[in-house]
């Protein structure tokens, strides 16, 4: 997927829902990693507030951004509509300290951004795709990150109050791309409960708010002045809220994310796992790509009484003495296993990536000095786990750590790790012979 834009300005006026202020709106195209970026024209300088997790402010019922002076309240509608549309960069000019609020949802917003037009800026999208479970919970409320059975992003919702509100219990899963954010989520309202507005207005929000642009749900549990969208609408509002939340990560998020009862709090905290997830995968693969080569194939030919096809360790790139050995195995379509192993989907077996980690602790074994001329027959294989499939492309970090080294006998802790995150792991116990 390509960066976006827009093809031209446009311009939108209203009022704010907490601050009750009179705004106008113009969102103008931006360059290839600009992101969006709200430009405050009311104060000196035009201060610009990056939508980025990094200037977030945790509050309840709305996302603040804020660098510096310069604040920008609820932009959670217009982030949303961004984030389903594909656009990553925008300018967003606001003469107020909150967009409109319009009726609530946000139609409005994405019909603005589709009548401006999308411009491919040619420039790959910022992506993380996440491969183990991520979870935050707090108070009642969970959210949970996990692999998805395909590309893109999609959010499971639980609305489950407690017994005495008015507000039944909804569920609906959506998977979001333009079409359905636009059918399913972009018109679904915010909401509160008649008997928390009046506390609300003390606490300094809803100041704009009317039967029109906030769903008001009285002690029956009917909507007053106002009809449903959906019959569901509530629980698609909370959705549209943590697709806005979500694009305050910098990036295009391939999951299925679970979300029980939460809100922007806990959307924020989500969204700062993930980015530590991201951080931490580039790290670990960095120093792997660019580490340089302890032992190249021939010294490790050396060493390992393996040959083609039964080799499977390519490079080491770390061998710590008697404390840890990394090496490398680039998984190739040319692998003779894939023409018998799920064709069709070519699939490493388990077994091999088994030989690879106790190849790979062979390394660490039968370099110390008093093991030369040795060779490491395993003995028993313990606490085998296979976490997730290893494909053609795949790059293997194979790590192994003694558990304890003896004369004849020793143990090692192994792990096959792919972009950062463990795919398989077992303790592997040897029992080392004279190779005469």
């Amino acid at each position: 997927m390509k960066q976006k834009t827009i093809g031209r300005p446009a311009t939108l006026e209203g009022v704010g829902i907490h601050f009750g202020n009179e705004v106008q709106l113009h969102l103008k195209p931006a360059d290839k990693d600009t992101g969006i970026v709200f430009i405050r024209t009311d104060l000196p300088g035009a201060p610009r507030v990056p939508a980025r997790l990094e200037f977030t402010r945790r509050e309840d019922r709305r996302t603040v951004i804020k660098k510096g002076e310069a604040e920008v309240y609820t932009v959670e509608h217009l982030l949303a509509a961004a984030n389903a549309v594909g656009v990553d960069n925008l300018e967003v000019e606001i003469n107020g300290n909150e967009p409109p609020a319009f009726d609530g949802s946000s139609g409005e917003y994405v019909k603005a951004i589709m009548d401006a037009g999308i411009v491919d800026l040619g420039t790959p999208r910022n992506e993380f795709t996440v491969i183990q479970p991520i979870a935050v919970s707090e108070g009642g409320a969970t959210i949970v990150a996990m692999p998805s059975e395909g590309p893109g992003l999609t959010i499971s919702y639980t609305l489950n109050y407690d017994n005495n509100t008015p507000i039944p219990s909804q569920y609906l899963t959506v998977n979001i791309s333009e079409e359905t954010f636009q059918s399913e989520l972009a018109r679904a309202r915010t909401f509160v409960l008649q008997e928390k507005a009046e506390a609300l207005l003390e606490a300094g929000y809803g100041k704009g708010a009317n039967y029109d642009n906030t769903l008001v749900i009285d002690s029956n549990g009917d909507v007053v002045n106002n009809k449903l969208r959906f019959e569901d609408e509530f629980v698609r509002h909370k959705i549209l809220d943590l697709v806005g939340d979500l694009m305050l990560t910098g990036f295009n998020i391939n999951a299925h994310i679970v979300a029980m009862r939460s809100g922007h709090r806990m959307n924020i905290k989500m969204g700062e796992r993930l980015i530590d997830a991201a951080r931490e995968r580039e790290l670990r693969k960095k120093k792997t790509l660019f580490g340089a080569t302890t032992m190249d194939i021939r010294q490790i030919e050396k060493i390992l009484p393996h040959r083609y096809p039964f080799l499977m360790v390519d490079r080491i790139v770390a061998l710590e003495g008697d404390e840890k050995v990394v090496g490398i195995k680039n998984v190739t379509i040319n692998e003779p296993y894939f023409a018998g192993h799920f064709p069709g989907r070519p699939v490493m077996p388990a077994v091999m990536q088994i030989e690879a980690m106790a190849q790979v602790a062979g390394a660490l074994l039968l370099t110390k000095k008093e093991n030369l001329n040795k060779l490491a027959f395993i003995l028993s294989i313990d606490e085998a786990k296979f976490r997730k499939v290893v494909t053609p492309g795949d790059q293997l970090v194979l790590e192994a750590k003694p558990i304890r080294i003896r004369s004849r006998m020793s143990a090692v802790e192994t792990r096959v790790l792919v972009d950062g995150e463990v795919v398989s792991e077992a303790k592997i116990k040897f029992m080392l012979i004279d190779s005469n």
